[in-house]
């Protein structure tokens, strides 16, 4: 060896290592230095699997290699193969055409002791990110840990591969090849077997263990489409002397379908592929370095012991209650009382938790997702308040607009209305913008108010004379009442002389004892319990016009009577 390279290739050589922690990966620069020999497009078959289920003693058979210069084949209990191994030849045949070599990789097998779950990750997304073929070897059939471990790793593979390849660059599952180990392979095929074990589990109560089953089989829909399964028997009885048996020794039909399996994953093979570029030697060394890199840095989501899903799903179903209990809360509300119904859906929601856990798994894990929720409510009910609390001091503003322009101005409806609108306000706008809008409010009333009353005494009296006026008309033309008619023009005199006399006096005629006596009294017309004026005033002008019409009819009636009866009676006279 120079350099501490390997000078014979004809051998397992260690690509992958694990860490002294057995946790993460390191690259080995034998394995490197035996990929970057190889100049052609490269297609590398790996094999994984549980540990003890004879992938290193099928890749010897594979590669037509006796087991002591092949794999390392072992027969205790512990794992034989660490890490990833590769065999230093590869192998070249014709793919299109086009000359393609062909390397075979040994996995450790996962499931063994004294490991991590994050580390049997790792190696198996490993494998799924650098194979053109995946061998996927399972003893005697499919459970569903198998398909759950398969889809888990091809999720992690998935994100890593965009990490070192570029998101932009998709993302080329493996043919996949499910090879299924069995003594006995009557009845169903493994091809039906393998379809059946993915097919949609039926869950016609909505099950959620039964969702589960199912988005694992749905995420496995893309490397499904590019798999096929195969079943091969046990070469023999003994499996502890396998390696001391020769072809004649081992079962007829295990040599026999072992040489299909042979001719079977030749023709599975394809250049390894990374986005649109096929990958050489030196480029599929540097993609192990670069993703073994990028999986030791990141973090491994791990699968977790069935305690700890167990706990995460009620955790969920606790958050779920609390955004059910939240939901009932109408917005805007005060933010003492969205604090009172968080506190108490919280309380319930860990009532629930600790109820139903399993283990010492504690509330507060989950507190995150509750004060994010809660927080978002805040800026809801924060939006909702001054929503709310806009359209009422919009509605009050108009409303107080409206009674600025009265026909018959009256003080009292202008106070009263404006008590109605403010208390309206304060019910309509809660939460944190009230205290806000609530100054804003009073502000705009004071402000409206004042402005009120300085046309108030002005429009009043003008109003007063103008009712003088028609008082004149009415009872010189319509009604013919002298009385009326001269108390009428006393009225108008009054209104147009006696303002003239406060003219030059410290005070105003507004101010005076007799205007103020009459606006009292206006407003106990204009407004009370029994009369709107200004609503009502239309109608009775109306029945006061009808009124005398009638009485000028029945007036004119009564007249022509009398007359009638006193030509009758003159007549009767001169007889």
């Amino acid at each position: 060896m120079d350099d501490g390279l390997p000078n014979n290739f004809h051998q397992a050589l260690p690509l992958v290592n694990p860490t002294d922690s057995h946790t993460k990966l390191a690259v080995d620069p034998e394995g490197l230095a035996a990929l970057r020999r190889i100049t052609t497009p490269i297609a590398p078959v790996v094999v994984i699997g549980p540990y003890r289920s004879g992938k290193s003693f099928l890749l010897n058979q594979l590669l037509g290699v006796p087991c002591a210069e092949g794999f390392g084949v072992g027969h205790m209990r512990d794992t034989q193969t660490k890490g990833v191994w590769i065999w230093g030849e590869g192998k070249q045949v014709m793919v299109n055409k086009q000359p393609v070599t062909v390397v075979f990789l040994d996995t450790e097998g996962f499931e063994s002791t004294g490991k991590s779950d994050a580390y049997d990750d790792r190696i198996f997304a490993l494998s799924a990110i650098i194979s053109s073929v995946l061998i996927y070897n399972l003893p005697e059939t499919v459970k569903e840990a198998d398909i759950e471990k398969l889809s888990f790793a091809a999720e992690i593979a998935e994100e890593f591969s965009g990490r070192v390849n570029g998101r932009e660059s998709p993302f080329n599952p493996a043919h996949l090849l499910w090879l299924i180990q069995r003594d006995f392979l009557e009845g169903k095929s493994v091809q039906q077997m393998v379809k059946q074990a993915l097919q949609l589990v039926p869950n016609p109560k909505a099950e959620k263990a039964l969702d589960q089953v199912n988005r694992i089989r749905k995420s496995l829909v893309q490397i499904s489409r590019n798999s096929t399964a195969f079943g091969l028997r046990q070469p023999h009885l003994q499996r502890t002397k396998l390696c001391e048996l020769k072809d004649r020794d081992l079962d007829r039909d295990y040599v026999k379908q072992r040489e299909q399996l042979k001719q079977l994953v030749m023709g599975m093979v394809v250049p390894k592929m990374t986005g649109s570029r096929m990958l050489d030697g030196p480029q599929l060394a540097q993609m192990i370095e670069d993703t073994v890199e990028a999986l030791n840095q990141g973090e491994i989501p791990m699968a977790g012991s069935v305690v700890d899903m167990f706990n995460k799903d009620i955790l969920q179903r606790c958050v779920d209650l609390y955004s059910v209990r939240m939901a009932l809360l109408v917005l805007p509300t005060t933010e003492a009382a969205l604090l009172e119904a968080h506190t108490q859906a919280l309380a319930d929601a860990a009532a629930k938790f600790e109820k139903e856990k399993f283990g010492r798994k504690e509330f507060s894990s989950a507190a995150p997702l509750y004060e994010k929720e809660y927080k978002g409510l805040v800026a809801s009910n924060s939006f909702e308040s001054s929503k709310a609390c806009e359209g009422s001091h919009q509605n009050c503003e108009d409303i107080l607009d409206a009674l600025q322009t009265m026909l018959l101005p009256s003080l009292k409806k202008f106070d009263e209305g404006s008590h109605h609108c403010n208390a309206t306000f304060h019910v309509k706008c809660v939460g944190p913008s009230g205290d806000l809008y609530a100054e804003k409010m009073r502000k705009s009333i004071g402000r409206q108010r004042l402005h009120f009353l300085s046309a108030y005494n002005q429009r009043l009296y003008n109003g007063l004379l103008a009712m003088s006026v028609v008082l004149v008309v009415c009872y010189r033309f319509v009604m013919k009442n002298g009385f009326l008619e001269f108390v009428a023009w006393l009225m108008f005199l009054f209104l147009e002389v006696y303002p003239k006399l406060y003219v030059g006096s410290a005070n105003t005629f507004y101010e005076s004892d007799t205007w103020q006596q009459g606006v009292t009294v206006w407003e106990m017309i204009a407004y009370n319990k029994v009369i709107d004026l200004e609503k009502h005033g239309p109608y009775l002008a109306g029945g006061f016009f009808i009124a005398m019409l009638l009485f000028r009819i029945w007036r004119w009636r009564r007249q022509r009577r009398m007359m009638r009866a006193k030509r009758l009676g003159s007549k009767d006279m001169n007889v």
